[in-house]
């Protein structure tokens, strides 16, 4: 089973506040969420919820379905986030199958492709200039 698709960061921002259902799951590392920053979305009245896909060791979260549904994570629309958008893609199908949906990817993530100067300065959440801050 697939996932529900792919939304850039504003289609993903947008559904986060146009649907008081809709979730936003970052997946990343807790050092990328403590050293490059985290999603704000209390201008939308939301809290992200945060769950390694893997860990800094690179090692696969094996209770992560569990550990959404501990988070209340049952239903969605779910918006998975990840650095540049392809971990997050894992999750959305790892949600999908687990009957949590209509989960979807965030194109791009929160920091983007790297760009040519070899830094994630080209696209994403926090190029796009969406909220975020300092954790």
């Amino acid at each position: 089973m697939s996932y529900a698709g792919d939304l850039t960061p504003q289609q993903a921002w947008d559904l986060l506040r146009d649907d008081p259902a809709a979730v936003l799951v970052d997946v990343r590392t807790d050092g990328e969420w403590r050293k490059i920053g985290i999603p704000d979305t209390t201008e939308i009245g939301k809290t992200p919820i945060f769950i390694e896909w893997v860990d800094n060791t690179g090692s696969r979260n094996a209770n992560f379905v569990e550990d959404l549904k501990a988070a209340g994570v049952t239903d969605g629309p779910v918006v998975f986030l990840c650095r540049s958008g392809n971990r997050s893609v894992h999750t959305a199908i790892a949600a999908t199958n687990a009957g949590i949906g209509p989960s979807y990817n965030v194109l791009e993530g929160f920091e983007g492709a790297v760009g040519p100067a070899g830094q994630r300065n080209v696209n994403g959440w926090k190029v796009l200039g969406l909220p975020w801050k300092q954790s």
